[in-house]
């Protein structure tokens, strides 16, 4: 599979929302950070939002891979891609927060390269107009994850 990934300044907010469903959130991050989509060939395959934080960090503050195109290293090569992304952009760190259910989110920014390092007890349920379950079970913590580039 031939997949490029450039910058785009009309990412998918369909996508978008597959990562994070609220659309406030998405609206408030969107304009403020930098798409960058992943293609296969002329075909959207998934996309991430890097936005500058605070001095020196950049936060994946959301990352998404069409369903028919989960399982394939899409997601991998993503994130490898913000990891270069932040560090040629002069960053020393890189965060990225999931929800408490997604354990094979959690799992791949671990094989990434991010450890966690921080809780934000109950976000989703302060933020989030309705409740989120996933596999299951509710979504009510943000798993707190960075790396130092």
């Amino acid at each position: 599979m031939q997949l490029t990934i450039e910058r785009t300044n009309a990412p998918s907010h369909e996508l978008l929302l597959l990562a994070d469903e609220s659309e406030a959130s998405v609206a408030d991050y969107i304009g403020r950070g930098a798409c960058y989509a992943a293609r296969c060939g002329d075909t959207l395959a998934g996309q991430y939002v890097l936005l500058h934080t605070r001095p020196f960090t950049a936060e994946v503050v959301n990352i998404a891979v069409v369903p028919r195109f989960q399982r394939q290293g899409i997601g991998t090569a993503l994130l490898a891609h913000a990891i270069r992304t932040a560090r040629e952009a002069g960053f020393r760190r890189l965060e990225i927060g999931t929800g408490d259910s997604g354990t094979g989110q959690i799992a791949l920014y671990l094989r990434c390269g991010f450890v966690r390092c921080g809780i934000d007890e109950d976000y989703f349920r302060k933020y989030y107009p309705a409740p989120i379950f996933e596999n299951g079970v509710e979504c009510r913590h943000m798993i707190r994850m960075s790396m130092e580039l």
